[in-house]
C-alpha cells in the first residue's frame, strides 16, 4: 500500500519561505509521477507542481513559476516543494499525491492520482 505523509507546513509572513516534505512508503518510484496539490477554503483542488518518477521533469502551473521549485530524492522516498516569495493567496491545504503513467497532458489533474496524504496547512499572514 502506498503511503503519503507530508510536512513542513506552518504560518509564515507574506515573502517568506517554507519548504514542504512528503515522505512516500510502499510503492516503486520508478513508476511513479509524485505531485503537490492545494486546496483553500471554498475552492477547488489545485495541482501546483508535479514532478516525474526520474525527477529530471518538472511542472508548474504559471501562479508558482518561479516562485516553487519541486524536487524529488528517489533515495530517501521523499518529494519537496520548495516555496518562496509566499502570499496569500497561496495560504492553503496542500497535499502530496503519487500517480503512475502521468505526463505535461495530465499531471494536474486530481483524479489521475490514485494515493494521496493527509495533508499540511500552509497560511500566509502578516
Amino acid at each position: 500500500e502506498v503511503q503519503l505523509v507530508e510536512s513542513g507546513g506552518g504560518l509564515v509572513q507574506p515573502g517568506g519561505s517554507l519548504r514542504l516534505s512528503c515522505v512516500v512508503s510502499g510503492y516503486t518510484p520508478d513508476f511513479y509521477t509524485l505531485g503537490w496539490f492545494r486546496q483553500a477554503p471554498g475552492k477547488e483542488l489545485e495541482g501546483v507542481a508535479g514532478i516525474s518518477s526520474e525527477g529530471k521533469t518538472a511542472f508548474y502551473i504559471d501562479d508558482v513559476k518561479g516562485r516553487f521549485t519541486i524536487s524529488r530524492d528517489i533515495a530517501k522516498n521523499t518529494v519537496y516543494l520548495q516555496m518562496n516569495n509566499l502570499n496569500t493567496d497561496d495560504t492553503a491545504k496542500y497535499y502530496c499525491a503519487a500517480g503512475i503513467g502521468l505526463d505535461g497532458s495530465n499531471w494536474y489533474k486530481p483524479h489521475a492520482y490514485g494515493n494521496w496524504g493527509q495533508g499540511t496547512q500552509v497560511t500566509v499572514s502578516s
